[in-house]
């Protein structure tokens, strides 16, 4: 019964910490550094991380008695300070979920705190960094023994970094496009992030692929490659590597076709508003497809690997 609300909890946990990372990061290396057209002159940017930090603080604070009940076999034994108090001291995910909830309260203090510009934004990546790494503490990767657990783990966490940056860029492309009004300068800068974040985009896919790789010769195995097929693990994360493989095709699209459009628009302002919604359909579809992806982590992640099997 509680199952759902583990992996709806992770999946909101996986949300607020990719934000509260690639997001912020994105404004600095993206984004102009002043003007209208910069992160700090935006309406949405600090309710974006301020929401994402809060989303994540509370899952994962909400996350410990819902996992204290599972374990102790009933809601009323789960949320006994006893109960509560053995899984935050004594299990890595009770650690780990406490970790998450500080680093993202801490982040949805400064930028709330904090004048917006490039010193809280990198602050508040520092702090989703963390919280991202986190997710491997409590993951499978840290799970693995023998010589292969090291580099399992830091495969995780590269994986989840990685990831993050994606996710994060997504959002705010999404944001950008649905921006109203817009101005002359905003398409301009929307065309020099997408021209700033395409060889960004191309190393995030690349490492993804790698990190991805080692993750699965670890959890599937070579010897039990039938379980993609054969077990709910393996299915979901079949189901997953097909939805990435359609985000590299759109991000591809959006590369090589429409972030051209857009340029060329930009100097025959008649063909903008056609560049601006083609753009925005691809950007948004993505964006959506990376939600899913993120469900399915959050799936999968509660279920035993075929390797175990």
């Amino acid at each position: 019964m509680l199952e759902p609300a583990v992996i709806v909890l992770r999946l909101m946990q996986y949300a607020g910490a990719m934000i509260l990372l690639g997001s912020p990061l994105f404004f600095i290396y993206a984004l102009p550094r002043s003007g209208a057209a910069s992160a700090a002159q935006t309406a949405w940017a600090r309710p974006l991380l301020a929401g994402a930090g809060a989303l994540l603080a509370i899952a994962a604070l909400l996350s410990l008695p819902v996992h204290a009940s599972i374990l102790a076999g009933s809601i009323r034994d789960g949320v006994k300070p006893e109960t509560l108090l053995a899984v935050i001291t004594g299990m890595d995910l009770g650690k780990a979920a406490i970790c998450r909830a500080v680093a993202a309260g801490l982040a949805a203090l400064l930028v709330l705190v904090l004048k917006p510009g490039r010193p809280s934004w990198g602050l508040t990546a520092a702090l989703g960094a963390v919280a991202v790494a986190s997710f491997a503490w409590m993951g499978h990767g840290a799970a693995t023994e023998g010589p292969i657990a090291p580099l399992h783990l830091a495969a995780d966490i590269v994986h989840g970094w990685a990831a993050a940056l994606w996710v994060g860029a997504l959002v705010v492309f999404a944001l950008l496009l649905l921006a109203r009004p817009r101005t002359s300068e905003s398409v301009a800068a929307l065309h020099s992030a997408l021209q700033g974040f395409s060889g960004i985009g191309a190393l995030l896919v690349a490492t993804l692929v790698l990190t991805g790789m080692v993750n699965s010769a670890v959890l599937v195995g070579l010897d039990r490659i039938e379980g993609l097929w054969t077990t709910s693990y393996g299915r979901l994360l079949s189901l997953k590597i097909l939805l990435f493989t359609a985000m590299v095709g759109l991000a591809a699209a959006n590369r090589y076709c429409l972030a051209p459009a857009l340029g060329g628009a930009l100097r025959e302002p008649a063909a903008k508003s056609a560049a601006l919604a083609a753009l925005r359909r691809s950007v948004v579809v993505e964006a959506g497809l990376s939600l899913l992806v993120l469900a399915l982590v959050a799936w999968f992640g509660t279920l035993p690997p075929p390797s175990v099997h």
